[in-house]
């Protein structure tokens, strides 16, 4: 006899599975596009910044702008202009190798002048030693310049690096900074280089550094 305390275990239904020749092939695996990324930034960047990307041409064919993509720091590219740093590196970098060459005689070095031109007293006029004196026309010169001068100082090292990166980030915000693989050229020949730079409409000044 059925026990009445005992649980009824329930059915579970049954539903046929199709036959396998009638199920669709599966659909093939799209991959997934090749990543346009080329250099990516070796520094790691702290959140939440994160690295800026630019665009990678080459210097072999004119129509190769677009290669890739490259990441570059934020620290060193995306630093707010500071015109106060950038006008202190300014200053500096056209005032630490001045030397100014401006000399003049003083009194002990014109010539003439050794005695005395009129007497101390009795004749009425201002007491003077010496016609090569300052106060007169033709004589040495008080306090001038006493060249060579150098007007060499240096800035800390941390205002001419924000300096630079203030630069850096405002040439690449203006597309004046562009980013090649290499610097091998497909000929040696100079014009190649200023044709490439008036197709790629660089301008008519351009610094390539190799870093």
């Amino acid at each position: 006899p059925h026990d009445p305390i005992a649980p009824i275990t329930p059915l579970t239904p049954f539903f046929p599975l199709p036959p396998l020749s009638s199920l669709s092939p599966p659909a093939p695996i799209t991959p997934f596009p090749p990543s346009p990324l080329l250099l990516p930034c070796s520094v790691p960047v702290r959140p939440p910044r994160c690295p800026v990307q630019a665009w990678v041409s080459s210097l072999r064919q004119p129509e190769a702008q677009h290669r890739g993509l490259a990441e570059l720091h934020p620290d060193v590219f995306a630093v707010g202009p500071r015109l106060d740093i950038l006008h202190m590196v300014a200053m500096w970098q056209k005032n630490y190798k001045r030397i100014s060459y401006a000399k003049v005689r003083t009194r002990a070095e014109v010539r003439g002048g050794g005695r005395k031109p009129w007497r101390q007293k009795g004749t009425g006029r201002a007491r003077h030693g010496s016609i090569r004196s300052p106060l007169w026309r033709g004589g040495g010169i008080a306090h001038g310049p006493r060249g060579p001068t150098s007007y060499y100082y240096m800035l800390p090292m941390k205002v001419r690096a924000l300096g630079l990166s203030a630069v850096l980030s405002v040439k690449l915000m203006q597309d004046d900074l562009h980013i090649v693989e290499d610097l091998e050229l497909p000929t040696a020949d100079p014009q190649y280089l200023q044709d490439l730079a008036r197709f790629r409409h660089w301008g008519s000044s351009v610094l390539l550094v190799d870093v």
